[in-house]
């Protein structure tokens, strides 16, 4: 009797590897990436305006050192907030989240009162020069950026409240912590470079 050799062979898949990234912190990252390019774009084209000799020199609103000083504790209260959820201490958690959403209102009523005080002094967004349009295109459009991370961390508040960020669960909280120290050094850039190119 001849033995028959089986020729049935099987094709194994390999299962596929988890991404490395949460897909919602990738897509953060892509979009701070966007925001990256429209302010080096922005910042690119106030220098080559500086440069055509019809620039505008005017002082920037002492309110904003407040701003910037507001930005700065924000982003202490934010990481607190962080390491606390860490930690499992929710209601410290609550309490540096709102602090940090204070603290982010605040700038912006700053950025308010200093727009307020541009215009006291002439200064205008429409005013016939490229140097003040900058100066309210620059600071606005990062305040907007600012109130959807204050929207964020409303979220974040919420999550908290119903026992969805913990030590176990703190893909939220991190996302909104990266946001926030983002929109903190973008401003410090932007005052620093506002002030060292009047």
């Amino acid at each position: 009797m001849e033995k028959t050799v089986s020729t049935d062979f099987r094709i194994v898949e390999e299962p596929r590897k988890p991404l490395a990234m949460n897909p919602k912190k990738f897509a953060l990252w892509l979009f701070i990436a966007t925001v990256v390019m429209l302010f080096a774009a922005l910042t690119s084209a106030y220098i080559v305006k500086r440069a055509d000799g019809s620039w505008r020199e005017f002082d920037l609103p002492g309110i904003f050192v407040y701003s910037t000083l507001a930005v700065v504790l924000s982003s202490i209260t934010m990481q607190g907030a962080y390491w606390a959820a860490k930690k499992d201490n929710l209601d410290t958690t609550k309490w540096l989240v709102v602090a940090t959403s204070v603290l982010g209102v605040i700038f912006l009523i700053g950025q308010v009162l200093g727009w307020g005080k541009l215009v006291t002094e002439g200064v205008y967004f429409a005013g016939g020069n490229t140097s003040e349009s900058f100066v309210y295109l620059l600071t606005g459009l990062h305040g907007l950026h600012l109130v959807s991370a204050i929207v964020f961390l409303g979220i974040v508040l919420v999550a908290v409240f119903r026992f969805k960020v913990h030590s176990r669960s703190l893909n939220q909280i991190e996302m909104c912590v990266t946001y926030w120290h983002f929109l903190g050094v973008l401003w410090i850039y932007l005052y620093i470079f506002m002030l060292n190119f009047r």
